[in-house]
């Protein structure tokens, strides 16, 4: 189809996914992209320079990655009439597969919706991933932050994220307090009046998906473990039925045994040692994590357990400057850096751009383009083992250079070659 203000790039080629669901990957692929809004106007430029580097070091000119923009936020508002969500973005992303973006402006209290929980919504991107790993030469409340290297799987489709809410006081919210009391039998409201409903839907389907989204990503890592994380000793109907919608997946379609302690299961691997598939209430999760966060390899969870979750353990290991973002289905793959805009640096060309370029690597892995990937981890650990840090990774300003976006860019490309 023809775009109104989208450039296809004439050389690059369509990635493609066939009827069984695999993805092809063509040797020039042709990439979507959205700089963002705020900082991302400072970090998109940079990831994209260090992953054309990285693509050239490492194939030659074999490979290459022809970048088509794409707009939302403030972008796209002055270049479609004020509409903060052109059509024609979600349709390219469609179109073409693969996308990255920089981070969109996320109103408060009023205003148009989330950009970000609008994408996925609207392409259903059902996997939010976020890998969180720690780097024991950066800032860090732990004494061995290097112990963490987690992987939270959270639904990205459900549970809050389609939570219906009616306002204290309302005539809605009135009437679902009478429903509730006279028609549903429900006793337990301590406080009736001026009060706020608000009602989340966990699905079977949704549960289940996710699980085997999850499963299927540990097999293929060859990871230790899933571990499903749950409230499920309160909330037995929704976070209760997650896990057992789970485990009955698991069991269903992957062969999943019991394992011995009797409350987990295990799925049979040739020439590996068991998947085991664990389960933790979410509150005990959030203690495990911290004080012994090397028992846990991939985690599945529902929407607002995997929120607190993934931003208290990004606390544990440096923060979300560096911590990349995937949102995932079986047709659509869009990656993201985890934090906002951060209005008040945006132009000053201070801000942090790991976060954008993990990102970056978290796609090029997907791509299965691991050369890639590998150099720019190694490179961008190099620089962190140097010293040379943006402002916010800063500990000890005697022990470390402190760096402009551009320049801790520049640092990572020259470390690209010796990596």
């Amino acid at each position: 189809m023809g775009y109104q203000h989208i450039d296809v790039p004439p050389n690059g080629e369509q990635i493609s996914i066939d009827e069984q669901g695999q993805w092809h990957i063509p040797l020039q692929p042709i990439i979507a992209y959205i700089d963002g809004d705020g900082v991302g106007q400072d970090i998109s430029p940079c990831m994209r320079k260090v992953v054309n580097h990285a693509v050239d070091v490492c194939y030659q000119g074999q490979r290459k990655i022809h970048w088509m923009e794409v707009f939302n936020g403030e972008k796209a508002a002055q270049l479609y009439d004020g509409d903060w969500f052109p059509q024609e973005t979600i349709h390219a992303v469609r179109q073409f597969k693969i996308a990255i973006k920089g981070p969109l402006t996320t109103p408060i209290g009023g205003g148009f919706r989330s950009l970000n929980v609008a994408l996925r919504h609207e392409m259903d991107l059902f996997v939010n991933m976020r890998p969180i790993k720690g780097y024991s030469v950066l800032p860090s409340p732990l004494k061995h932050p290097e112990k963490t290297n987690i992987v939270v799987i959270r639904d990205s489709s459900e549970d809050i994220y389609s939570g219906i809410e009616w306002q204290a006081g309302s005539v809605e919210a009135e009437k679902m307090l009478d429903f509730l009391c006279q028609e549903m039998g429900v006793t337990r409201l301590r406080f009736d009046q001026q009060c706020g409903i608000g009602i989340k839907n966990i699905s079977k389907e949704g549960s289940q998906r996710l699980v085997r989204y999850a499963i299927n990503y540990a097999l293929e890592q060859k990871s230790d473990s899933v571990t499903v994380v749950h409230k499920g000793n309160v909330l037995k109907f929704t976070d209760g039925a997650f896990k057992r919608w789970g485990f009955a997946l698991a069991q269903n379609e992957f062969s999943a045994v019991p394992h011995s302690n009797g409350r987990w299961l295990e799925i049979p691997r040739e020439g590996l040692a068991p998947l085991v598939i664990k389960e933790v209430i979410a509150d005990n999760m959030h203690q495990q994590a911290l004080m012994n966060p090397e028992q846990f390899d991939v985690v599945v969870t529902t929407n607002q357990n995997g929120d607190y979750l993934a931003d208290m353990l990004t606390a544990q290991v440096g923060g979300i400057g560096i911590m990349p973002a995937a949102n995932l289905n079986n047709e659509v793959a869009f990656f993201e850096p985890t934090h906002g805009t951060f209005e008040r640096i945006a132009g000053q060309n201070s801000a942090n751009p790991t976060s954008s370029i993990l990102s970056a690597v978290m796609m090029l892995r997907f791509m299965k383009w691991h050369e890639a990937a590998n150099q720019i981890e190694h490179a961008l650990q190099y620089t962190f083992l140097a010293g040379e840090l943006t402002f916010d990774l800063q500990e000890e300003p005697h022990n470390s250079t402190i760096l402009s976006c551009s320049d801790f860019t520049q640092k990572i490309i020259e470390h690209l070659k010796h990596s």
